[in-house]
């Protein structure tokens, strides 16, 4: 006699979220459907909307999780540490949801999570003793850095596998054997291609540049 089929978990908003980010990191999030989300949760679409209201509540409530994920700027470490390992930590996040980047600034209406988290790194540039305008342009600039650092890492043939990198390099050189391109080759071949290549090393470099532009900003404000 066959066994009776395991009992499927309940239906709850947090099995929702969870389903509706797999399906986005699998598939992106234009494949985000309350149709297709249903299908993956072995349910019918107006199930859901006793849960939520619409995709753009789940919406909503994707990138509160996304916030979530990511760690505030520590209160009891000096500001730019403060500000890098939160940083890190979002970049870490959004590679692994690099659907969720252009949804963090658009919504509407911004949960405790989101306000938490800008609140946290605002508060940590304050402390910085950055003036409110450098605050603000601080914020922008670190935030379009890791944003933009996250999807293109998070979209990098071979991310994540060293020799599916070095792989992708001495494709790419055979395209420069004509010697047009020398120094694309050499970036590709005496860098790329190396063991200890990793893109991800260039983050911590440009984060540093960025604070410490901000600090000679400040320490030298212009008219």
């Amino acid at each position: 006699m066959a066994a009776d089929p395991a009992p499927r978990a309940k239906l709850s908003k947090e099995r929702i979220i969870d389903a509706a980010m797999e399906l986005a990191d699998r598939d992106g999030v234009e494949a985000l459907t309350m149709r297709a989300l249903a299908s993956e949760l072995g349910s019918k679409p107006m199930t859901l909307y006793h849960h939520v209201d619409g995709k753009e509540t789940l919406l909503d409530l994707m990138v509160e999780r996304v916030f979530s994920e990511m760690a505030l700027p520590p209160e009891d470490l000096e500001w730019r540490e403060a500000i890098r390992t939160r940083c890190r930590s979002a970049r870490t996040v959004l590679v692994k949801h690099p659907w969720a980047v252009p949804l963090l600034e658009s919504r509407r209406s911004p949960g405790p999570e989101l306000l938490r988290h800008h609140e946290a790194m605002l508060a940590t540039l304050d402390r910085g003793g950055l003036p409110l305008p450098f605050m603000a342009h601080g914020y922008a600039i670190l935030d379009s850095y890791v944003y933009g650092f996250a999807i293109e890492e998070a979209s990098l043939p071979g991310q994540g596998e060293q020799e599916g990198l070095a792989e992708v390099a001495e494709e790419i050189a055979h395209v420069f054997a004509s010697g047009e391109y020398p120094q694309m080759t050499r970036l590709a071949m005496e860098h790329v291609a190396q063991p200890d290549y990793s893109f991800g090393a260039s983050f911590d470099v440009g984060l540093d540049m960025i604070l410490d532009g901000l600090e000679d900003a400040v320490a030298s404000p212009s008219e």
